[in-house]
């Protein structure tokens, strides 16, 4: 499968708690950071779920 770089560009300091527990899950500890996963739905789905903090780079 696929691989896509998810970057954290927003802080998820007001955020709510989910979207928070969705950003540890992924790996996003910290602004500007780059975590690279496979392209599977359950990732995706994630990513929809916090689309607001995050980038997805190709």
């Amino acid at each position: 499968m696929a691989t896509i770089k998810i970057k954290q560009v927003r802080s998820k300091i007001k955020c709510p708690n989910v979207q928070k527990l969705t950003l540890e899950a992924l790996g996003l500890k910290k602004m500007n950071a780059v975590v690279e996963h496979e392209a599977t739905p359950q990732i995706l789905g994630m990513v929809a779920r916090v689309h607001n903090l995050v980038e997805v780079i190709k």
